[in-house]
């Protein structure tokens, strides 16, 4: 297959080989920026305005409560979105399906902009309200496997983990866009944000639509994807089904993907969401504290994610990984006791900590890792099931469980445990794989066994 790879990309000039790499990576990178933008714009409406326009009750907490549960289930039609898009992306192709799950996405985000009140249809406001969450549930969970993918098999061996960096650019970005957004919107609608201002956020998603499937429609198909295809049309064979073949030849590398996230798919958002209401309710600072703090650092964090991306093509994965992962075990403790201290100054370097050194490590090289894990034939469903698989076990509900620890104890020491615990299954997880950055993709899991 290695024969084939190469003679997919000799009709190119080097010059145009590396305009095409360019214009794979910038359409990994862009769709992720804008569907985070998307989901972050849900989140933060949710958190402001959607408990009264959506769910009314006569109890504002109740409301709140209600609004904050329907960002939550949008993490429950992830691994659908993953199983379904990683079939289509092993079988038909990862442009395509890229471009499918985008297409989902920013559709989902601008009818949820156009979308009546309770105040108008009643009970079908917040029904509504919910199919279009899962929907964009559904095209995160098959979005950031492709997007990963995508730059990483379109990039040199040696450049894989800068290459496969940049994607995950795309959370950082997206808060700060949809963050900016609404801060937007509120300025602009003033006291009618609650009316009409919340809408613009969702319908500014049509223009980064038409942006952004400008950009997918002009990148070219995956170099590994386009010779496994040859290769199997050389053969008349035609391309396996993925999901049964990655549950039964590939199961070692699927555990180690899903544990490996185990680092970042629940401290990112005790570090983000659970730290907004944190400060602003349990230690009664003043609301603007924890955004800043939270803004600043994902700025940082866009900064250190490509950078440790090309550490580890360097030093290797596994190094760059349990760095980043010895870091959030040792500073869980001193972020919550600088996050005390109760000046903004503690509360930015304590999430910048976390957000510029940890994360970043351990978050920059899961799309070379994991594309390093398994074979082409599978590629897009390992890395997609996996990873949203451990979003659905950590990620939708920690700030709601860490809201509820602090309660009953009455400290962050319960958070700290669980971090510390998540961090070293994570860690060990990747111990357990093998160093994979001098791989070949296209010869990764030819004569797969099973654990």
């Amino acid at each position: 297959m290695s024969q084939i790879l190469s003679s997919s990309t000799t009709a190119f000039s080097a010059q145009e080989l590396n305009a095409a790499r360019r214009k794979s990576l910038f359409s990994g990178t862009i769709g992720a920026v804008i569907e985070w933008y998307e989901y972050t714009v849900y989140a933060t409406a949710a958190a402001l305005v959607f408990g009264t326009l959506f769910f009314p009750s006569g109890q504002p907490g109740v409301s709140q409560v209600a609004a904050l549960a329907s960002f939550g289930v949008g993490f429950i039609a992830r691994p659908i979105g993953a199983f379904v898009a990683g079939h289509l992306g092993d079988r038909v192709g990862r442009k395509a399906t890229l471009i499918l799950t985008f297409l989902i996405m920013t559709g989902a985000t601008a009818a949820i902009g156009l979308l009546p009140t309770y105040a108008a249809i009643g009970i079908w406001a917040p029904v509504l309200l919910c199919v279009l969450r899962l929907a964009q549930g559904f095209a995160i969970g098959g979005e950031w496997g492709g997007a990963a993918i995508i730059a990483v098999e379109s990039a040199d061996r040696g450049r894989r983990g800068y290459f496969g960096s940049w994607p995950q650019i795309g959370v950082s970005c997206g808060f700060l866009l949809g963050t900016a957004a609404v801060a937007l919107s509120q300025w602009i609608s003033g006291d009618a944000f609650s009316e009409w201002g919340w809408r613009l956020p969702f319908l500014i998603s049509i223009v980064l639509a038409a942006i952004g499937l400008y950009i997918r429609l002009n990148a070219m198909e995956s170099p590994a994807f386009t010779a496994a295809k040859e290769e199997a049309e050389r053969r008349q064979e035609k391309m396996k089904a993925p999901i049964p073949e990655l549950f039964k030849h590939h199961r070692k590398p699927l555990l180690i993907a899903l544990f490996s996230r185990f680092a970042e798919a629940g401290t990112y958002y005790l570090f983000t969401v659970f730290l907004l209401s944190y400060v602003a309710t349990t230690l009664e600072l003043p609301g603007h504290y924890g955004p800043i703090a939270v803004m600043i650092g994902s700025a940082l964090n866009i900064i250190a994610i490509p950078f440790f991306g090309n550490l580890s093509d360097r030093i290797g994965r596994k190094k760059t990984f349990l760095f980043g992962a010895a870091v959030i075990i040792l500073s869980a403790w001193p972020i919550f006791e600088l996050v005390k201290i109760g000046e903004l100054w503690a509360i930015v370097i304590g999430v910048a900590i976390f957000l510029m050194v940890g994360h970043a490590a351990v978050y920059s090289v899961l799309p070379a890792f994991y594309s390093e894990l398994f074979p082409t034939s599978v590629r897009y469903t390992g890395m997609s099931v996996g990873y949203q698989t451990a979003a659905i076990l950590l990620a939708g509900f920690t700030p709601a469980i860490a809201a509820w620890l602090v309660q009953v104890t009455g400290g962050t020491w319960p958070l700290v445990i669980v971090i510390v615990a998540t961090t070293v299954i994570a860690a060990v997880a990747v111990m357990c794989a093998r160093e994979t950055k001098d791989l070949d993709l296209d010869r990764i899991g030819e004569t797969p066994v099973a654990p």
